[in-house]
């Protein structure tokens, strides 16, 4: 078991360590694509266009410099306070690079 500080509770946590699928850093490429860090370091590349016809996305496909704008938040990738991804589903469905 692992205490660490975690600031953005402000609190102490315990944990069995932190996930793999923890996104550490993205960039967005063309043709929908993200470029993800994991915090174990590996890279992985994600096709977005599968999911651009589901309701939740819609917003993405429509604005493909929305989706450029992809930034990390807390563990995942996000866009804005309504449009973000499961950190677990990029890890398992993204591809290994380098």
């Amino acid at each position: 078991m692992e205490v660490y500080f975690d600031e953005r509770f402000n609190d102490y946590v315990y944990s069995a360590g932190v996930p793999e699928w923890e996104v550490k850093e993205v960039e967005a490429k063309d043709d929908y694509k993200l470029l993800i860090t994991f915090v174990t370091g590996e890279k992985k590349l994600f096709d977005f266009k599968p999911l651009l016809d589901q309701v939740y996305y819609k917003e993405l496909k429509d604005n493909e410099e929305l989706f450029k704008k992809a930034t990390v938040g807390g563990d995942t990738v996000v866009w804005n306070d309504e449009i973000d991804i499961a950190p677990e589903y990029l890890y398992e469905k993204g591809v290994l690079v380098e």
